[in-house]
């Protein structure tokens, strides 16, 4: 037993014995050293070093001698430094290494032929250094190299044989460097590549045949380019792609089959494109997918089958499309699983009934912040499962009190910001919210923007007093069309009209011109004649007929509501003047009255205060003048009594 424990020490003595100073060491053959301090590897390290990590040094150069006495190193990095030289011959005495890092360094350039010896690579990360061109033979002789990382660099050209004989490499990083044109045959050689990443960029086109060897290819990450034209048919090679990425270019049309023959494709992105239009014929069979993107484009429409081939997507977002005004009835019909769809800040104004009809498990819809004015009434009614919806900053005047009935799993809803008409086509849905005042989240802001009367009140609060009016059926006046005559006059015949009235409502009627303030926005229906009247009318319920009635002339019978009306008689015409209650200038007014009732309150509290500190300082000046008062007869009798003495 003590033989093993002294065995399982010996490691970790040796090493820390071994260990440099600034290095920390491990037992298993690993040493990171950290510091400016550092301007060549330490020594002497630990031979059985396997991994030698160099970070944030002030090396400036890999000499000829650095990595010697290390032969069982096999991965080696410098990063974070100043490294802007290395040996041609550097790597001569390490030939064993499978990893070299060498990133965020002012590496410029690299020695031809530096890493011929290096012929176990598997890893060369040379990303964030200040590489302007590679040459084809800088990678001469690495056929088992598996990952290059090229990013971050100053590269604008790439020859086309650059990666010849890298037959095994499976992933490639050229991204964020200034490639503004790629060789059709650049990647022909790479024939087991797996991921290609060429984002922010400069590349204009994709050339036919770019990518005609890459069939192992499974992500590709072109996006954050100004690729404008893409060729027909250059991803048709791909047919185990997974991720295409081709957002942030210049792309204002796709050439039909564009994305044919990729079933295994689960991820593509189109957004921030100046698309506008795409064709019929555009995606292939893609039952993987599950994520697709296209927003922020300048499309006003999209095919009816653009989502037909992809049974099998869950998120599809398809908003902040400024110009998006038209969505075919049939465009979500083959998508079963979906379950999050956003169509928030497009220009939508209207949606078909069916629109939503096939997607029976959809938990989250976004409608916000569209110019939807209306909507069927049973365009939710198959969203058994949705849990959220929201609508909010729309143009919605109203909606069904029966929208969202048949929606049982419904948590939370969002109407706000609409311009609500709290008139008798909201009284459903008031109803609703009412009942409903767990689910809709923002109901402190779903708000009636008219009648004026209602302004500002929450939808949800409205009573049913606040419908009354809605009982009442509009009365016809087949007698406005003419002059009536005088009531005494022996040849006057009462017009007959029918009437329906409720004893909290009834019908104002004026004749001649109606003058109104300019601020008039009357809440009741007035109904008004071109021709002069003499007398007014009296309503008859019992018969539904009116009759003139002398005794009515003078009268004006209002709906409910806080209008202030004056009329008067003048030459043969009735003049009406409204005046609505304005709700800002009764807050104003209240805000007035309660400021002057707490200026009056302070007042009288401050007068309090005054007169207790007054009656406070009265009664020390009292005391005082008492403490005085008698201190001085105090003197007074003992000089009394030295006079008695004396």
């Amino acid at each position: 037993m003590w033989i093993a424990l002294l065995l399982c020490i010996l490691p970790c003595l040796t090493s820390s014995t071994n260990c440099p100073g600034g290095c920390l060491c491990d037992f298993l053959g690993s040493v990171i050293c950290i510091g400016p301090d550092i301007t060549d590897i330490p020594k002497p390290m630990p031979i059985h070093t396997y991994l030698l990590q160099l970070k944030s040094t002030n090396m400036n150069i890999i000499n000829e001698r650095s990595l010697s006495n290390l032969d069982l190193l096999q991965r080696f990095g410098l990063t974070h430094s100043n490294l802007h030289t290395i040996h041609p011959r550097a790597f001569y005495v390490a030939p064993q290494l499978k990893s070299v890092k060498l990133s965020a360094n002012n590496l410029s350039s690299l020695p031809i032929g530096v890493l011929i010896p290096l012929t176990s690579l598997e890893q060369l990360h040379i990303d964030r250094n200040q590489l302007k061109t590679i040459s084809p033979e800088m990678f001469e002789g690495l056929t088992g190299l598996l990952d290059l990382d090229l990013k971050r660099n100053l590269i604008s050209i790439l020859a086309p044989d650059v990666f010849r004989g890298l037959t095994n490499l499976s992933s490639l990083n050229l991204g964020s460097n200034f490639l503004k044109a790629l060789p059709p045959t650049i990647f022909h050689s790479l024939i087991n590549l797996r991921q290609l990443v060429l984002y922010n960029n400069e590349i204009e086109t994709l050339e036919a045949g770019l990518f005609d060897t890459l069939s192992n290819l499974e992500e590709l990450n072109i996006y954050h380019n100004l690729i404008a034209s893409i060729s027909p048919k250059v991803f048709w090679s791909l047919g185990n792609l997974r991720t295409l990425t081709l957002s942030s270019n210049q792309l204002q049309g796709i050439p039909e089959k564009t994305f044919y023959n990729m079933p295994k494709l689960n991820k593509l992105t189109l957004y921030k494109n100046p698309l506008l239009s795409l064709p019929d014929e555009l995606m292939g069979y893609m039952p993987n997918m599950t994520e697709f993107y296209l927003y922020a484009t300048n499309l006003t429409t999209v095919p009816g089958n653009l989502f037909a081939n992809m049974t099998g997507l869950l998120k599809l977002n398809l908003h902040l499309n400024d110009n998006l005004r038209e969505l075919p009835a049939d465009l979500f019909c083959c998508l079963p699983n979906l379950e999050k769809l956003s169509l928030k800040s497009n220009d939508l104004q209207n949606l078909h009934p069916n629109l939503f009809s096939k997607l029976s498990r959809l938990a989250t819809l976004f409608l916000n912040v569209n110019k939807l004015q209306t909507l069927p009434e049973n365009i939710f009614q198959n969203l058994s499962k949705v849990s959220t919806i929201n609508l909010m900053a729309n143009s919605l005047q109203s909606l069904s009190g029966e929208t969202f009935s048949s929606n049982g799993n419904l948590k939370a809803l969002h109407l706000g910001l609409n311009p609500w008409d709290c008139t008798c086509s909201i009284r459903g849905l008031a109803r609703w919210i009412s009942r409903n005042k767990g689910v809709v989240e923002d109901k402190e802001e779903v708000m009636c923007h008219s009648p004026m009367y209602l302004i500002l009140h929450k939808v949800g609060s409205l009573q049913e007093e606040d419908f009354s009016i809605c009982d009442t059926t509009t009365v016809s006046h087949n007698f406005l069309t003419q002059r009536p005559s005088p009531i005494n006059s022996p040849t006057h015949t009462p017009p007959t009209m029918t009437s329906m009235t409720t004893p909290q409502a009834s019908t104002m009627l004026t004749t001649g011109p109606t003058t109104t303030t300019p601020t008039t926005t009357p809440s009741h229906r007035t109904l008004t004649s071109s021709a002069p009247i003499e007398d007014s009318l009296s309503v008859s319920e019992s018969k539904h007929t009116h009759i003139w009635s002398p005794p009515f002339h003078d009268k004006l019978v209002l709906e409910q509501g806080p209008e202030f009306v004056h009329h008067n008689r003048h030459g043969g015409w009735v003049y009406v003047w409204t005046l609505p209650s304005d709700a800002a200038l009764s807050g104003l007014l209240m805000f007035c009255h309660i400021l002057l009732v707490s200026v009056g309150l302070f007042l009288i509290l401050a007068a309090v205060y005054g007169i207790y500190r007054l009656n406070k300082a009265v009664r020390e000046l009292g005391t005082e003048c008492a403490h005085a008062k008698r201190k001085r007869s105090m003197r007074l009798c003992h000089m009394q009594m030295s006079q008695d003495k004396l």
